[in-house]
């Protein structure tokens, strides 16, 4: 049986690596791979009532991070339909390359702790594209966007998936991660950002290649402008309210995050009240439910319930078990994580620790957490196609993989190990509860 499910799930881990070349979606792959695994396991056990409860269990704990991002993602496709991340990006007007450069970093970064890393980067590459004209120059910046989107992202509860998951599983609290993951996120981003601001030759006009007067905008009428301000103060203030909500109830974090929809979706419904059906329907829910990436909600699924069924075997406990003996020492192996993470995808990896590693021996909040938190939110870094931010500007920009290594990797490495350095020094010197 351990030989069996093994090898089903290295075989599914291939072809979810190989999506590309073999044209077949990786949800497609990570759905056959977790439901076999646990076929295997049922049979083999010969106790099916046995394996259903075991089932159920991961079950009820998968299916909260899923209801939680769909919530999440609507929201965001919400807010996208009423145009409303353009209050933001229609400020930016600056044609000095260095001053962009640093303005689409940092915004990227923030606005990836609100909404989160993959939105981030397909909003500000919309808004990179209106902005540089030059080929170049666009991919240096874009590359830049997804090192700050990923880095944003991973001291957010509700920035990066793998965040995500350790805070609703129970393992970090939001206070807590924000205040330990912030500086040295911020300092992963800085790190490259600063050395990235010496490609760029100097100057005050020019190099950015704008619109030599400014760049033009449409106009907007004030009923509009109404509610594009009213979505984006709802959708990113229902946001905001997910983790109080946790807080206050210490109810699932789903539970607040579909609160939150169901206040979005009122208002966009009573902001269009007036209109005709066929004119409100590209600003209705059911339509951003249409639009919101149903297939990556179901490669969630597909390659946590393999996961969970190779916990269910104990193999993840075993293999804990080697780690520790291997390698000795814990921020090492944790370390290590963040980089492989850049190589296969880091849903599956951070689910396969938070099965390797319990509570009981590490509490919430513990440091093995709060450094798996950052390692594997920002690693994916270090190759284009090892977060999903990477992945959605390798197609929007056309990012080469060999290009993306030779320009982007090593700054993204500089500043994974340089947040590393910094969390870990932090922790050494501050005092802890």
């Amino acid at each position: 049986m351990l030989i069996s499910i093994v090898a089903v799930f290295v075989i599914g881990y291939l072809l979810i690596a190989l999506e590309h070349p073999i044209r077949l979606n990786k949800s497609a792959s990570a759905l056959i791979t977790g439901v076999v695994c646990w076929t295997i396991y049922a049979l083999s056990t010969g106790n099916i009532e046995h394996t259903v409860t075991e089932l159920s269990e991961h079950l009820a704990e998968i299916s909260e991070i899923l209801f939680f991002l769909l919530g999440a993602m609507t929201i965001v496709e919400l807010v996208d339909a009423h145009e409303g991340f353009n209050i933001i990006t229609d400020r930016i007007s600056s044609r000095n390359t260095r001053v962009l450069l640093w303005i689409i970093s940092i915004l990227s970064f923030f606005l990836s702790a609100l909404l989160d890393n993959l939105t981030t980067s397909i909003v500000m590459i919309s808004v990179l594209r209106k902005l540089v004209r030059n080929a170049e120059q666009r991919r240096l910046m874009a590359g830049m966007i997804i090192i700050a989107a990923n880095a944003g992202g991973a001291w957010s509860p509700i920035g990066d998936v793998t965040t995500t998951m350790l805070w609703i599983g129970g393992q970090i609290t939001t206070t807590n991660i924000i205040i330990t993951l912030l500086l040295p996120s911020l300092v992963c981003m800085v790190v490259p950002l600063s050395v990235l601001t010496y490609r760029f030759k100097p100057g005050a006009q020019g190099d950015v290649g704008t619109a030599k007067h400014g760049i033009s905008r449409p106009y907007v009428s004030p009923l509009k402008r109404r509610d594009r301000a009213i979505m984006l103060a709802a959708g990113i203030g229902g946001l905001l309210f997910v983790p109080v909500f946790k807080t206050v109830t210490h109810l699932p974090p789903y539970m607040g995050m579909m609160l939150s929809l169901g206040v979005v979706w009122a208002i966009s419904e009573f902001i269009h009240a007036d209109k005709d059906d066929e004119d409100k329907k590209r600003f209705s829910a059911a339509h951003a439910l249409s639009k919101i990436d149903a297939p990556s909600i179901l490669f969630f699924l597909g390659i946590l319930l393999a996961v969970g069924a190779l916990q269910a075997i104990g193999l993840l406990r075993t293999l804990a078990v080697s780690l520790d003996n291997a390698v000795g020492n814990l921020d090492l192996i944790i370390f290590l994580i963040g980089i492989v993470s850049a190589i296969v995808d880091n849903v599956p990896i951070v689910a396969a620790a938070m099965g390797m590693y319990d509570l009981s021996t590490y509490p919430v909040d513990s440091k093995m957490w709060e450094f798996l938190a950052y390692c594997a939110g920002t690693g994916g870094s270090l190759l284009v196609i090892g977060s999903a931010a990477g992945v959605a500007v390798m197609g929007m920009e056309k990012l080469e993989f060999m290009w993306y290594i030779r320009k982007i990797s090593w700054l993204a490495l500089i500043g994974y190990v340089a947040g590393a350095i910094t969390y870990l020094a932090l922790y050494s010197i501050l005092p802890h509860g």
